[in-house]
């Protein structure tokens, strides 16, 4: 995927405590993997070098309101997120414990995310987002290639990755901008770097990904 400046935009998904944090919910799950791809750097690399080339950034984050916890049914991983209370917000349109708690943002990217430029999208509900307003923020700003890192690889990344491909967008994957749980038997990241060498536009290391995003500003 060749980046340009005029259609493409940084899509970060879920950079929040509860999947990146020693301190966040999920860190027993995706610690070991959050540690071995240095992900928290990667992303905080991937975020300086858009702002500093004003290339477009938008986040899909993922919130969870206390009507969510009335759901009848869901997968073996929805049960789980909503069981630890992963995301958890009092409303869309209450702040009230929002600092610092497991569904705010990494401390590091608040001034990239709180910059009054980044696009913030409505909260994706499961993992992909044909539940939020992604593909139409990036349709209205002109976008029609993405450059997408976060959390986590099987599940979020992946789900985006899909939905995008399917709504006709050009997207490269960040490799080691994300991460996933690895459990006996179980590994996420695994599983996902292979389905992402079959399906993406391109798969790239954060530094790849850094050296484009800076040739083209």
């Amino acid at each position: 995927m060749q980046v340009d400046h005029a259609n493409t935009a940084l899509v970060v998904i879920d950079p929040q405590v509860d999947f990146l944090s020693p301190k966040g919910v999920t860190w027993g799950l995706v610690g070991k993997s959050v540690v071995a791809n240095h992900t928290v750097e990667n992303l905080d690399t991937l975020f300086k070098a858009a702002k500093d080339s004003n290339m477009q950034v938008v986040i899909s984050p993922h919130y969870y309101y206390p009507w969510d916890h009335g759901w009848k049914f869901g997968g073996p991983l929805e049960v789980a997120m909503h069981k630890i209370g992963m995301f958890d917000r009092k409303g869309p349109l209450s702040l009230d414990g929002f600092e610092n708690s497991g569904a705010d943002w990494m401390p590091q990217y608040k001034k990239y995310i709180n910059d009054g430029k980044t696009i913030v999208t409505s909260p994706h509900k499961v993992y992909g987002p044909q539940t939020n307003d992604l593909a139409l923020q990036l349709r209205k700003h002109g976008i029609s290639k993405v450059i997408l890192a976060g959390m986590s690889a099987n599940l979020c990344v992946e789900s985006h990755l899909r939905e995008l491909l399917e709504q006709g967008f050009e997207v490269e994957v960040v490799k080691d901008a994300t991460a996933a749980a690895q459990l006996p038997g179980l590994d996420g990241y695994a599983a996902a770097l292979t389905n992402f060498q079959m399906i993406a536009n391109d798969v790239v290391t954060t530094q790849e990904a850094k050296d484009a995003i800076l040739a083209t500003r």
